[in-house]
């Protein structure tokens, strides 16, 4: 929070208008509280960047000596995902883009204009041991992207998402530091290397501007080639 509190106050100085706000998007209140205090602050909500994500890595269930391809990845390899760790996921990947997405449906509605961009996952199209709950919870984000894109479609709003593959980010970082799984994550990238967050980041850019005003419904992948593989993993 710290971190975003830090960016708002930066544009605060350059005579433009930012807020933080502390926001648990798993909680409808939160969110509707949020989007408010935004329209209310800033006058209007143009454009809306949902990119809350977290992934819980472990088996679906275990028996003794199981260990499958990419374990060094999991949080957890000899321990079942647990049902709350399941909706948790889930809630925080998905449910909270379908709570956003209603929270500023009324805004862009009115003023027929909009632009909404979630931070999906090639996960979508993957499905590695460990990653279940994440990658069903990115595959129904895009999913719903696309949903979302045909039902406000007549009003001006344009939907999409990004995909992004492995990237340098703070939940990243512990795994990445990791010699030996760093060198298996990067075994599946045709690139070599892993991405940064500015490269996603003007991904985003380009679907909130103009430039994109006749793109709608679509997931962007940006993952240094790993879908491209076929097999991915």
């Amino acid at each position: 929070m710290e971190q975003i509190e830090a960016v708002a106050d930066e544009i605060n100085k350059m005579g433009r208008r930012a807020l933080a706000v502390p926001t648990d998007v798993t909680k409808r209140e939160q969110v509707e509280n949020v989007v408010r205090q935004a329209a209310s602050e800033l006058g209007k909500i143009d454009i809306l960047v949902s990119n809350a994500g977290m992934p819980i890595l472990k088996p679906i269930s275990f028996i003794s000596g199981m260990k499958l391809e990419g374990w060094q990845t999991a949080d957890s390899w000899d321990t079942p995902l647990t049902e709350e760790e399941w909706h948790l996921v889930l809630n925080t990947n998905l449910t909270s883009a379908f709570s956003f997405a209603q929270a500023v449906g009324p805004y862009m509605l009115k003023q027929k204009k909009g632009k909404i961009i979630y931070i999906s996952s090639n996960s979508v199209d993957l499905a590695p041991p460990y990653f279940s709950a994440y990658c069903v919870s990115k595959a129904g984000l895009s999913m719903f992207t696309r949903c979302l894109a045909t039902e406000w479609a007549p009003y001006n709003i344009c939907v999409n998402a990004v995909g992004p593959g492995s990237v340098i980010t703070e939940l990243s970082a512990p795994v990445l530091s990791d010699p030996e799984r760093k060198k298996v994550i990067l075994e599946r990238i045709p690139l070599g290397r892993v991405g940064e967050t500015r490269e996603i980041g003007l991904l985003v850019v380009y679907l909130a501007s103009e430039a994109s005003n006749w793109v709608t419904g679509q997931t962007f992948y940006a993952d240094g080639g790993q879908l491209s593989r076929g097999n991915g993993f």
